[in-house]
């Protein structure tokens, strides 16, 4: 690694990685003596580097858990530390620097075995794995895994705030439920091996526990790939959108980001968050239809004009129908321009008509034109936007869109870099003409005359 690679990472983090270093080195320090069981040890440090390199080339996924574990199971502390360590430290990285990475993940891991292996002693593991009562394993056993995933969990997080600059108050936020279930399943896996092991028919028979591990590893290894090809979708898809105008550049992003945030607020699962950030990523995809001539033209459109801009919804939704991953955002694409009092486009749908997706993409995407720079205007603060949405409730939002927005930004906040414009050459932004005000009658004057007409409430 060269010197100028280290340097780029920050102070803080070179010493928080300095520290998970040292801590790491004084943990697996104690079984560099005769007295350990090599034989043992070598083995499994062997496996856990072949399953590491494995594990990361074809599923990337964090590493080969099963082997670890049942080190945990079988050695003191000290000795379980010292297994991952030479797979840890020869793994493959794709991101620079690639040393201190390497030296981090074997740190974090010795540190995290060592935890575990203490905890494992402290209730018994190592006596209660032969004993005639083999049930009762299983409690140090889930000890030594809670303790496992919580270590690998606040070293995770002092990385996020250190190295990427993550606020403490998020930082932990959901860690220890994501690492907890894969770490108890391969628990589970490591136990058998332990346990076989230990048995008359010794290391053959535990090396059995790994091939159902491998077909497992594999079946999430085809998982990854697909999902892996849908974001290469997605991603092109936005790219494309992004070139052509490239004046919301960032937009679908940033779009993606807030119906995020709104649909975990209202409490929607894992994978319907997931759908809904597709659903605002791609709901300006239809734009590939509109002539390039138009999403560019400076000054007001004809009449004429403004109904080609407003089928893109529609050219979006003929574009992303054959897309079966996408689910319900398909919705979203097609309705996301529709209204609560039924005067938005393309059919005119009031009230719960609109897919609820549509509605979540409709209040997100309306934010963000209003926290992003435009052509004819500034980017507005994030409170004077809150409170124009909080206006157009009920009658252009569904009220409990909003209100869920509010309370996300109440709780998380909305970086002001990500709400910040694109811009044309020379940083001057370049001109949109569908998204160019119109003057609203009878409004007093910043009420809401600086909104594109496509986000103002309906005239009544």
């Amino acid at each position: 690694m060269a010197i100028s690679s280290w340097r780029s990472v920050p102070a803080r983090a070179r010493g928080y990685v300095l520290c998970a270093a040292l801590g790491g080195a004084a943990c697996v320090a104690p079984a560099l003596r005769p007295d350990t069981r090599w034989s043992v040890l070598a083995l499994l440090a062997a496996l856990y580097a072949g399953g590491e390199r494995a594990v990361r080339r074809d599923v990337a996924a964090r590493t080969f858990f099963p082997v670890l574990l049942a080190g945990i199971f079988l050695l003191p502390p000290a000795a379980a530390a010292l297994v991952a360590v030479p797979g840890a430290l020869c793994a493959p990285v794709e991101r620079q620097p690639r040393l201190p990475r390497r030296v981090w993940r074997a740190a974090q891991l010795a540190l995290a075995a060592w935890a575990s292996g203490q905890a494992y002693a402290a209730f018994g593991g190592p006596g209660a794995a032969s004993a005639p009562d083999f049930p009762y394993v299983l409690l140090p056993a889930a000890a030594a895994v809670l303790a496992f995933a919580g270590v690998l969990t606040v070293l995770d997080g002092g990385i996020l705030v250190t190295a990427e600059r993550v606020p403490a108050r998020t930082a932990w936020r959901g860690l220890l439920t994501r690492s907890l279930a894969p770490v108890a399943v391969h628990g589970l896996a490591g136990l058998m091996m332990a346990v076989l092991w230990s048995s008359p028919y010794g290391s053959p028979a535990a090396l059995l526990v790994l091939l159902p591990m491998g077909v497992s590893c594999w079946v999430f290894a085809q998982y990854h790939r697909e999902r892996s090809a849908h974001q290469a979708t997605i991603r092109a898809l936005v790219q494309a959108v992004d070139l052509k105008d490239r004046y919301t550049r960032g937009h679908s992003e940033r779009v993606g980001r807030a119906s995020v945030l709104i649909a975990r607020e209202l409490g929607m699962d894992d994978e319907r968050v997931e759908v809904l950030r597709f659903a605002g990523i791609l709901h300006d995809v239809g734009k590939l239809g509109v002539p390039t001539r138009l999403l560019r033209k400076e000054g007001p459109l004809t009449a004429q004009e403004r109904r080609v801009i407003e089928l893109h919804p529609e050219y979006g939704h003929e574009m992303v129908r054959g897309i079966g991953f996408l689910g319900e955002a398909r919705a979203a694409v097609l309705h996301h321009h529709e209204r609560i009092d039924g005067s938005g486009y393309p059919y005119g749908l009031t009230g719960t008509q609109i897919p609820e997706s549509a509605r979540v993409v409709a209040v997100a995407d309306a934010f963000d034109a209003m926290t992003s720079t435009r052509s004819y205007r500034r980017a507005r603060p994030v409170p004077a936007a809150v409170a124009e949405l909080e206006r157009c409730a009920g009658a252009q939002f569904d009220a409990a869109m909003v209100e869920a927005l509010v309370r996300a930004l109440e709780r998380h906040g909305w970086d002001a870099e990500v709400t910040a414009g694109g811009g044309g050459a020379g940083g001057v932004p370049a001109p949109v003409a569908h998204e160019v005000p119109e003057a609203v009658p009878g409004r007093a004057p910043g009420a809401a005359a600086d909104i594109p007409a496509t986000y103002r409430p309906a005239r009544r």
